[in-house]
């Protein structure tokens, strides 16, 4: 069988024997991982796009039109992060320029090295979400994605959260428990079409743990996992430090079906159970600020621009948590006696919550992509680039968005029916089976009304 059926074959069967190792496949990708000097050009090509904007956004002109420091960040690394979710899961956390500094204050011997305490391992989720819900206002109220220098401090504030919890523990544990990035990024993850996983069978017998401990002259895993302990696609970076360390040639970089993690976990996840009902609701109150009715609501009830926002923010999630316990009633399974309690419905909106999150921001991207080149014209005195304006018709990008989100709708409607089909089987009456469905599509319509 070539190379590329097997490929095929491993993205739609649901059976995990037909996923496909790449690095088995394609050794030269598992060499590349293991090469930290790879690794270490990427890091040091982020960090000179991250120190470049830090210059724009404190020093370069204040307003958006005139400062590329605010497309940058907000349309064109955020989306490609958010794109990368579906494929590669988290690495773009292992290139992350944020830890940098906390990385190199322990290099330097500059921290107490102190464990991480019990209470941010067990309540670090729920910060992380306030923290989530925190930026999304800010960026849309405050107008962070319109405010260069807003910007900058918003960059500054996550690296001294990495730095400061650097100095106190060991590891990176802000990526691990507080990163609200790290934690969307994780909780998308669980939908990527790859998953880094160990062999078992070569890990049986280890007695060094060197992918989490490290070894000499090699550092262990940064999350305090190592590639034994990683069974979900939640903390693990991908970020190749346990290859170098392992004797046993244990990691697999797998090709999967994108949707096997969520049948498989059937929504136990923390993390999915408050990003995805706050995800679906803060979009549709983002997509639905863009529209006339907004400013006509704002009109009616002489409420200012934040209020309104909050005001929406918080019926979205309401509303959204509402459908998932209404959809998990009529699912009327919640608990099993093997992995304990579980919310079908998480994993069933999670394609439609990222893909959300996709659209959202391919909408951010297409609006200012046009003026990118001009913006760099007015911003270097470059007079020619500033006739190289053009615009990206809104019906394209629309019709492009609705394609996406019916994606997520079909994706959401399989995981369900797998549900059904395997470990619940017959334990679903078909009218709610219909019920649940209906929910799917009732969200992807209030998604299309607010888009379009």
């Amino acid at each position: 069988m070539n190379w590329w059926t097997r490929a095929l074959k491993s993205l739609i069967s649901a059976d995990e024997r037909d996923r496909l190792d790449l690095f088995r496949m394609f050794p030269s990708i598992r060499r590349f991982l293991a090469a930290r000097h790879h690794y270490a050009y990427m890091r040091i090509a982020s960090d000179l796009l991250f120190i470049f904007i830090l210059l724009l956004g404190l020093f370069g002109p204040r307003e958006p039109e005139n400062n590329i420091a605010v497309f940058l960040s907000w349309g064109v690394i955020w989306p490609a992060i958010v794109l990368s979710w579906f494929f590669v899961g988290r690495m773009w956390c292992g290139i992350c320029p944020f830890p940098g500094l906390g990385v190199f204050l322990q290099n330097k011997g500059w921290t107490l090295n102190l464990p991480v305490p019990r209470f941010l391992q067990k309540y670090g989720v729920y910060s992380s979400v306030f923290l989530l819900a925190l930026i999304i206002w800010t960026e849309i109220v405050g107008g962070l994605d319109r405010s260069p220098l807003g910007t900058a401090y918003f960059l500054l504030a996550i690296v001294f959260g990495a730095s400061l919890l650097s100095v106190l523990f060991s590891g990176q544990a802000w990526c691990r428990h507080l990163c609200p990035l790290g934690r969307i990024s994780g909780a998308a993850a669980t939908l990527a079409i790859t998953e880094f996983r160990p062999d078992h069978d070569k890990c049986r017998g280890c007695t060094t743990f060197a992918c989490k401990r490290g070894a000499p002259g090699k550092r262990g895993c940064p999350v305090y996992l190592g590639a034994f302990n990683v069974q979900n696609n939640l903390h693990c970076l991908v970020c190749g430090h346990c290859l170098p360390a392992c004797d046993r040639d244990s990691p697999q970089f797998l090709l999967r079906n994108p949707y096997s993690e969520l049948i498989r976990n059937k929504g136990r996840y923390i993390t999915c159970t408050y990003i995805v009902p706050f995800l679906i609701g803060s979009q549709l109150a983002r997509f639905f600020r863009e529209t006339p009715n907004y400013t006509q609501l704002q009109a009616a009830f002489g409420l200012s621009d934040a209020v309104l926002f909050s005001l929406l923010l918080v019926l979205g999630f309401a509303v959204v948590l509402g459908i998932i316990h209404y959809g998990s009633r009529l699912f009327g399974i919640t608990e099993d006696p093997m992995f304990g309690k579980f919310s079908p419905m998480v994993p069933i909106l999670i394609p439609m919550s990222f893909t959300g999150e996709l659209v959202y921001r391919m909408h951010y991207f297409t609006a200012g992509v046009g003026d990118f080149i001009p913006t760099a014209g007015r911003q270097f005195g470059l007079a020619l680039l500033e006739r190289l304006h053009f615009t990206v018709p809104d019906f394209p990008v629309q019709m492009l968005a609705a394609v996406f989100m019916l994606n997520g709708t079909i994706a959401g409607c399989y995981i369900l029916w797998q549900f059904c089909l395997r470990d619940f089987a017959g334990l679903v009456a078909f009218r709610n089976f219909i019920g649940i469905n209906l929910l799917i599509i009732a969200l992807l319509v209030a998604y299309l009304v607010v888009i379009f």
